[in-house]
């Protein structure tokens, strides 16, 4: 009797197993983030029935993943790294490839992860630098190397940071037709952000045959990025590409920034300014009075000599 009971608990936890993914912590999975390839992560929280959802279709494609791909499939429970990778509630999906998070934006059926997972195992967005920008993008002279939607960031911008597993989403959407890439623009990036006039991040330029679309929306969801970039582009005024500014031209244009986003400075310049005036004013009137003084007593002691 003691046996059968035995063999029945062990077949409930080997289907339980089997059933459910691997739960791990938030140190756990930024171990793995770091060091494994492929990291397939279920942010879910307790009783949520579509995180359970989520998580059977997972279930069942788990071998698939670790046969494909040989990736890591895990779970994570009302984890805070979730904020990191999508505004929304859970249950949320991401796929790390050697670190570079991808937002899963499409419904809950197996083999449509499976594909997504499968088909976009490399990073999809380029990092473009000055030095970079125009010979990959040919955007001044016609973009003949095609589309490219770019994304102006800073290192110091949480948002900008936040939004790197949804733009991978956005490039998994449109790569068949557009390129997407990102710019530093607080970096490497800084003279190509100067020369499109892009002054706050995170910011959206859409390159397309010779004219540029900004993207002035503050809504930054898979969805949107997405629709704009295949058709909602046409409801913006195209503006021409500049050309590449002088090092002079972008000497002027860095300073006017600066300005711009340090009044103070102005302000002590122009303070400076004045009162710098006003004491060579001050020096000139004193300057003047003394020659008057110095009259004034000579014809003094002139008068006292003559009495």
């Amino acid at each position: 009797m003691k046996i059968i009971i035995l063999i029945t608990v062990l077949f409930q936890a080997f289907n339980f197993g089997r059933c459910h993914l691997e739960v791990v912590q938030d140190d756990e999975v930024l171990n793995l983030i770091r060091t494994e390839k492929y990291v397939v992560v279920l942010f879910s929280r307790k009783y949520c029935e579509p995180c359970d959802n989520f998580e059977n279709e997972l279930t069942s494609l788990r071998e698939d993943l670790v046969e494909t791909l040989n990736a890591w499939v895990v779970k994570v429970e009302d984890s805070q790294l979730s904020r990191l990778y999508s505004p929304d509630k859970e249950p949320i999906l991401v796929f790390f490839r050697h670190g570079i998070p991808l937002l899963y934006d499409g419904p809950v059926n197996d083999e449509y992860i499976l594909h997504t997972f499968t088909t976009n195992k490399e990073p999809l967005s380029k990092e473009l630098t000055d030095n970079t920008f125009e010979h990959l993008t040919q955007a001044s002279t016609g973009a003949t190397t095609g589309d490219w939607f770019v994304m102006f960031y800073s290192t110091d911008c949480v948002e900008c940071s936040r939004l790197q597993a949804r733009w991978e989403a956005v490039g998994a959407y449109i790569k068949s037709r557009i390129n997407i890439a990102r710019v530093n623009k607080g970096g490497s990036g800084a003279v190509t952000g100067r020369r499109f006039d892009v002054t706050t991040v995170p910011a959206f330029i859409l390159f397309r045959q010779g004219k540029m679309y900004r993207y002035h929306l503050h809504k930054y969801d898979v969805e949107s990025l997405r629709d704009f970039a295949q058709s909602w582009y046409k409801n913006v005024t195209p503006e021409k590409i500049p050309l590449p500014k002088s090092p002079f031209d972008d000497f002027v244009t860095m300073v006017v920034v600066y300005m711009k986003e340090n009044p103070w400075l102005l302000q002590l310049a122009l303070g400076t300014f004045l009162l710098g005036l006003f004491s060579s004013l001050a020096m000139k009137f004193v300057q003047k009075k003394q020659p008057e003084k110095k009259k004034s007593d000579k014809k003094s002691k002139e008068k006292s000599k003559n009495k």
